[in-house]
Order: C-alpha cells, then structure tokens, then sequence
C-alpha cells in the first residue's frame, strides 16, 4: 500500500470485515519491533484479541502471492519500475 500526500492509508476490505472496522471506527498504529501494527479500537473486543484476529488472517494469506520466481526484493523492484528520479549507472 502506498501512503497518501496526507499520509492516509487504505484498510484491505477483508481485514477491515474481519475486525469489524467501518465507517467512524477508529484504530490504532502501534510501533512494533518489525514496523506497525494496526488495532482495531473496539469496546467488544480487546488489543490482544485484535491482534490474535489480525495474525490469523495475516496467516490465512500467506503463499497466496505468486512472485514468479522472482525474491522478495525482485519483487518490490518490478513493483516500483524504473525511477527516474534517482541518477543510478
């Protein structure tokens, strides 16, 4: 995901449903040791249930993204595509 001039980032529906966060829900970005982490803020449901949910849906994703045979930051490299804006040789 990319973020936003205003620093807005777009939620995946599926992990939005999944933690019930919907319009006027508001969420939390912790700092953790690998990036971020993002919780739902919910009355019904506590942090570490949040993040037992995320996990599990994080879980049920992976290896469903076929790289081509390409390594991770192959990957990211094709992604991006050229950058102009950086005087590489």
């Amino acid at each position: 995901m990319r973020v936003t001039t205003k620093g807005q980032v777009t939620i995946p529906k599926e992990i939005r449903d999944r933690l019930g966060i919907g319009p006027g829900s508001e969420v939390e970005f912790l700092p953790t040791d690998d990036g971020v982490r993002v919780v739902a803020v919910n009355e019904n449901i506590s942090e570490e249930e949040a993040s037992r949910s995320f996990s599990r849906l994080l879980d049920q994703m992976a290896g469903t993204l076929d790289l081509g045979g390409m390594a991770a930051d192959e990957y990211i490299e094709w992604l991006r595509g050229p950058r102009e804006d950086l005087d590489i040789d």
